[in-house]
């Protein structure tokens, strides 16, 4: 019974602080409904644990403890995935960029050398 509300309590805190930083715009809201998804998915089920023994029985696991367990793993390994591509895809735009600042530093400097070039020659 303690671990219930121990759990119980824990999202409810988890609840409040994801809200609190989507409040605050600390975090985008697409990451933030996908906790919030996943906090309305635990919350119930850490009040009431026997809720997925039906399915865990179902799906041949021992217990729905077991079952949340094995779901959570496999939540967690694709969030971490997902946070790779994004991680990659922002590499790979932070290269593009800097890469045309540098074309576009050269241009610049090329430029000014030009003008430079034409006021000593006029002037």
């Amino acid at each position: 019974m303690k671990l219930t509300l121990v759990t119980g309590l824990t999202g409810l805190v988890l609840l409040a602080t994801i809200v609190e930083l989507l409040r605050r715009r600390q975090l985008r809201e697409k990451y933030g409904m996908l906790w919030l998804g996943l906090l309305f998915v635990v919350i119930p089920l850490s009040l009431f644990p026997r809720l997925l023994d039906g399915v865990a029985d179902l799906l041949g696991v021992a217990s729905g403890v077991s079952l949340v367990l094995f779901l959570g793993i496999v939540f967690l390994l694709l969030v971490c995935i997902h946070l790779s591509w994004e991680v990659s895809a922002l590499e790979e735009e932070t290269r593009t960029l800097a890469e045309e600042i540098a074309l576009i530093r050269a241009e610049f400097e090329a430029d000014r050398a030009a003008r430079e070039e034409l006021v000593s020659r006029d002037g």
